[in-house]
């Protein structure tokens, strides 16, 4: 699956939905005098503009290595990841500040079967959206699509939510504006989540132990006697990858013979894992 055409299929996908999705909410939600619905209706739309920026970055991430960037720009996904993790926060505290307010004021809303409907529409839908991001970013490793995918999911919930509490409205005044509160609460803790996955990206991550293990192994295969394989490093550009590592052969084996093995594991690691490796050689003391 190409990870351009991919982004761009699930941000198109994702605005048009949400943008139908915003209109019919907020519809309800002003006939219903509801925070949480209407609160909930912003959210979605939110949804279409995280889209946008997935989109954005699809198209800046696929850009070619330039003389500026050698590595590529594929750390345009984290970037745009922590931007819809900011819009999150941006609007959980309106909801938040509202949602006071109305409790404040002892406003109490007055919800329909038109609310009913709407909201449960929206549980089932975007659930659906959540699966077709996640479905997407595993099989391309996209991380923008991913924060896109718990935006979708994070907005299911806050609609489950909602649905729970109309409910209970009419033996509680004061759900809409609890309701309103955990949804912003659910925001807050969504966009926590995408900007710890994407300054830990950003930050430079340490190898998996079960990657570690499947390099050992493909070099074993290139040299199977004696030697010693350590210090990992990998560098990660999203669209390109750079791994270096030491390795220890005998010390007897000339440069020539050294220079023919370490040439092959590299080559077997980028066959393999598409990750570009350098390799550093070290006497093994017998």
């Amino acid at each position: 699956m190409d990870k351009t055409k991919a982004g761009y299929t699930e941000g198109i996908v994702s605005i048009f939905v949400n943008s139908a999705l915003f209109g019919v909410k907020m519809w309800a939600g002003i006939v219903s005098g509801s925070i949480a619905l209407i609160a909930d209706a912003w959210h979605t739309l939110s949804d279409s503009i995280s889209s946008v920026v997935v989109v954005i970055a699809a198209k800046l991430s696929s850009k070619e290595a330039d003389k500026e960037h050698p590595f590529g720009h594929g750390r345009w996904e984290q970037i745009s990841s922590i931007f819809i993790a900011f819009i999150l926060g941006i609007i959980a505290w309106d909801f938040l500040k509202n949602s006071y307010n109305q409790f404040r004021n002892q406003e109490a809303a007055h919800f329909g079967t038109l609310a009913v409907v709407v909201t449960a529409v929206s549980c089932i839908v975007k659930e659906l959206l959540a699966q077709f991001a996640f479905y997407i970013a595993r099989k391309t490793d996209n991380a923008s699509v991913k924060a896109d995918g718990w935006h979708h999911r994070s907005d299911a919930l806050s609609s489950v939510v909602v649905l729970i509490g109309i409910l209970f409205a009419k033996k509680f005044w004061w759900i809409d504006s609890a309701l309103g509160a955990v949804i912003a609460l659910m925001l807050f803790y969504a966009g926590f989540e995408i900007v710890k996955e994407s300054v830990t990206k950003l930050l430079g991550e340490d190898l998996s132990g079960e990657l570690v293990e499947k390099i050992t192994a493909e070099a074993r295969e290139v040299y199977s006697s004696d030697m010693q394989l350590h210090h990992f490093h990998i560098h990660n550009y999203i669209v390109h990858k750079e791994l270096t590592f030491h390795i220890r052969l005998d010390s007897r084996m000339s440069i020539e013979e050294s220079h023919g093995i370490v040439s092959e594991i590299e080559k077997r690691v980028w066959d393999k894992f598409g990750i570009m490796a350098t390799i550093h050689v070290e006497p093994l003391i017998n």
